[in-house]
């Protein structure tokens, strides 16, 4: 299997990992010690990528737990006032 298709597919269990594991709701230093654990495990899962493809894939696992627009109830406007003017 080629590099690039090696990476995709350890990149794409990541981002499944980290929808099924509720991460994303997770304060963010648990978020980091959760990716920290998780990238130990994609490294022993995909053995042939090297120290700088599982830090590119920490890297990638931290940027996408933290999306451009928040989830949660602390991020939702309750009424029309509370809602950010673009």
């Amino acid at each position: 299997m080629s590099k690039e298709k090696l990476l995709d597919r350890a990149r794409d269990e990541l981002f499944s990992h980290v929808h099924r594991c509720g991460v994303l709701k997770a304060a963010v230093e648990d978020q980091r010690q959760w990716m920290d654990e998780t990238i130990d495990y994609i490294g022993e899962r995909f053995p042939d990528l090297t120290d700088l493809d599982l830090q590119g894939l920490h890297q990638i696992g931290i940027r996408f737990c933290k999306p451009a627009i928040a989830h949660g109830a602390q991020s939702s406007a309750k009424t029309l006032e509370d809602a950010p003017v673009a």
